[in-house]
């Protein structure tokens, strides 16, 4: 490894799949191709939301928050990505990593409270129809993301500052596509249990408390969804409550295996694609999950298309 005579190196190396250029060159050309469609269907999903009367309802409200983290998220490592993918180059400062490790991580504990936050929305709408509207109202909707977003903000700083402090003995290279902690974790000197640690109990607090209640929540919302004795109406709650579900399980997953496996379980090259996968893959598809299933969004969707084309046969 590279070594250097400072506390901290000057630039990290980013190894990525240098032993692979083959394998290089198809990921630039993924990521080209996705990082755009991610920025279009999540902008898309925040302008229907805020542009159709029919969507102004906390569900939207939470999805909306949403697709403006999925922009962040990926935002804070994809450019990255594509610059070292493209080049010879593949070095990311000093600087330009404590940024993003703070932004990454706090997009991501964020993202993880925000789908409890939309389970638990469900759980009220379909369980307690009545209270609903009393309970769920702007205010209390209002504060409760509020909580997510600075619990989420103070967790990921707390954990990063912590991480930061280790010793890295001179050593600059990273195996990795991006900053993240377990991958600095890994790669410093010394006595690093205590991070060790603190990054289990913050990913308890972050990821599987989180995830606990969202199955809670729809092992009960699933039961009054048999209960409801309209077709039509079981199936629309179906159809919003899976869309939500499948969007948990393509996020949680690639996490947990990440951040909850012993390392001595986890292959070399495994970290790389389950970051690929939460950090670009899940924020693509979230736009197209929650649109493809759901009826408001796609008319909503179809009502801005129409507008737009008439603005514009309207200059020409």
């Amino acid at each position: 490894m590279t070594s250097v005579n400072k506390s901290h190196p000057e630039e990290f190396i980013l190894l990525g799949f240098t032993d692979c250029p083959w394998l290089e060159l198809s990921l630039f050309i993924i990521l080209l191709i996705t990082y755009p469609m991610a920025m279009m269907g999540n902008i898309a999903i925040i302008l229907v939301s805020k542009l159709d009367p029919q969507l102004h309802s906390p569900m939207y409200f939470f999805l909306t928050n949403l697709s403006f983290l999925d922009m962040c998220y990926t935002t804070s490592t994809v450019p990255q990505m594509l610059v070292n993918l493209g080049s010879s180059k593949k070095t990311i400062s000093y600087l330009g990593c404590v940024v993003q490790l703070y932004f990454f991580h706090f997009m991501g504990s964020t993202e993880c409270l925000v789908l409890a936050l939309m389970s638990l929305d469900r759980y009220m709408a379909i369980c307690r129809p009545l209270h609903y509207t009393i309970t769920m109202n702007q205010r209390i909707c209002t504060l409760l993301i509020s909580i997510i977003w600075i619990s989420g903000m103070t967790f990921a700083v707390s954990e990063v500052t912590i991480t930061l402090q280790l010793s890295l003995c001179g050593l600059n290279k990273l195996d990795h596509l991006l900053c993240e902690i377990p991958v600095l974790i890994n790669s410093a000197c010394g006595e690093k249990s205590a991070n060790e640690l603190a990054l289990s109990v913050v990913c308890i607090f972050i990821v599987a408390v989180p995830l606990c209640l969202i199955l809670a929540s729809y092992a009960c919302t699933g039961q009054a969804v048999l209960k409801i004795k309209s077709s039509e109406g079981r199936k629309k709650a179906f159809g919003t409550c899976s869309s939500h579900l499948i969007v948990v399980l393509l996020f949680f997953g690639p996490v947990i295996s990440m951040y909850l496996q012993s390392n001595s379980s986890i292959t070399r090259d495994q970290p790389k694609f389950m970051a690929l996968f939460y950090g670009v893959v899940t924020p693509t598809l979230n736009p197209f999950i929650y649109t493809l299933r759901n009826k408001d969004v796609k008319g909503a969707l179809r009502n801005l298309v129409k507008r737009i084309l008439s603005s514009v046969s309207k200059m020409n």
